[in-house]
């Protein structure tokens, strides 16, 4: 198997804490936006992506909605426990786990785990002038993450429902604060539909409805995707070298009017946010294993795209994509993927990308330098240089790809 030998240490940088971004700017579109065009760096504020982007781009978004993740509850002793839902079990399907309206069971992170032994904690909750019981139960420990079960006693409600009304919005732990009560907007993108993430695609943060309505003048094309950004989106590379890391798994969703767009589009294709990225960049690996026979069951791995062929165009992967959405009657394609991208990918449909600035020593740092190479580092080092601000509330940038 082909595993790229990059050193991670190779990928890092100096961010001193004063330049991570602590709170939002009080107007989206009023940050700061580096732009990287035919190796040229330059800089402007963030309204001005609408001349700057490619004449009738089409930009993919991802519709994902922040839930109210973390939990907390109290225990008759006293003691604290909190609760961060990442990703269901009990239905395992994300609609379904948020509109169930009994029972649900959830892989969660449990704060302070060791005080919480085999009673259940209950807290009563109030919804509409409604006052019920809700249950949890700590199930088996699932690696550094436990099995939580939730059951309520109001079948009127669910669990959407309930964790709107007692949950906290799980703001990025490097802002080094507690949630306050304009995260609950700020940390959501104004298209966001679809609830499952428990981290905002933070490159959307930026757009107003005002830009995404001038876009369309403008005759660029909005493209929604949807892929579930999950706490692994945090997860530290701990390994020397990047052939090491295990890259977590991520939901996505697209529906088949949003491939067939994809495959009959051929204006330059614009990613907002790394995720979108790497929900458009599986799509060409789906349509590679479909075309080599292999099974697509468990989506794509991490390091399928520098171990399958990429000889197939990427006309042929995204019909043969279509060709089996159609003979499977499927509407949409619910796929999971943990693909890396790092350095020395060839990227198959994408021609730029809308991001902020990432962690040093980050897979997402290293995506970066998929997409301008070694100029990852001068972009960088212009951005410290000239007070833009880091991380899921700084600033913006829109690199393109030297095609």
């Amino acid at each position: 198997m082909i595993k790229p030998k990059i050193s991670i240490k190779e990928y890092t940088y100096h961010l001193p804490e004063e330049r991570i971004a602590k709170y939002p700017l009080d107007n989206r579109d009023e940050s700061k936006l580096l732009i990287f065009k035919n190796k040229q760096i330059s800089e402007g504020v963030f309204t001005d992506i609408i001349n700057e982007l490619p004449p009738r781009a089409m930009l993919a978004f991802n519709n994902t909605k922040v839930i109210r993740a973390r939990l907390r509850f109290r225990k008759d002793t006293g003691a604290q426990i909190e609760i961060f839902c990442l990703e269901p079990l009990t239905p395992a399907e994300v609609q379904m786990a948020f509109d169930a309206r009994e029972s649900a069971s959830w892989k969660c992170i449990v704060g302070n785990a060791r005080k919480w032994k085999d009673s259940p904690l209950k807290q009563t909750v109030t919804i509409e002038g409604e006052s019920f019981e809700l249950i949890i139960n700590k199930g088996q420990q699932l690696g550094d993450a436990y099995e939580v079960h939730f059951n309520w006693t109001n079948q009127n409600f669910s669990f959407a429902e309930i964790i709107e009304q007692i949950g906290l919005t799980p703001i990025p732990p490097y802002l080094n604060r507690d949630t306050e009560e304009l995260d609950k907007e700020r940390y959501q993108t104004v298209y966001s539909q679809h609830q499952g993430s428990v981290a905002a695609p933070t490159a959307g943060l930026h757009f107003t409805k005002s830009i995404l309505n001038q876009l369309e003048a403008k005759e660029h094309s909005l493209l929604n995707v949807t892929l579930h950004v999950g706490a692994g989106t945090f997860k530290p590379v701990k390994s020397e070298l990047i052939a090491g890391h295990d890259m977590h798994t991520e939901h996505f969703v697209l529906e088949k009017e949003a491939l067939e767009r994809l495959i009959q589009n051929k204006e330059p294709l614009i990613a907002v946010g790394t995720t979108s990225v790497r929900t458009l960049e599986s799509l060409y690996w789906y349509g590679v294993r479909l075309l080599s026979g292999l099974c697509i069951k468990h989506g794509i791995e991490q390091w399928d795209p520098y171990n399958l062929t990429d000889s197939y165009s990427t006309q042929e992967a995204l019909e043969a994509l279509l060709n089996y959405m159609a003979e499977n009657k499927l509407a949409y394609l619910a796929g999971k993927t943990a693909i890396i991208i790092v350095p020395g990918y060839r990227f198959k449909l994408i021609n730029g990308l809308v991001t902020n600035f990432h962690q040093p020593q980050s897979t997402l740092l290293l995506l970066i330098g998929a997409i301008v190479g070694q100029q990852w580092q001068e972009i960088y080092n212009y951005a410290l240089e000239n007070d833009f601000r880091f991380l899921s509330y700084g600033d913006s940038s829109l690199l393109m790809l030297d095609n």
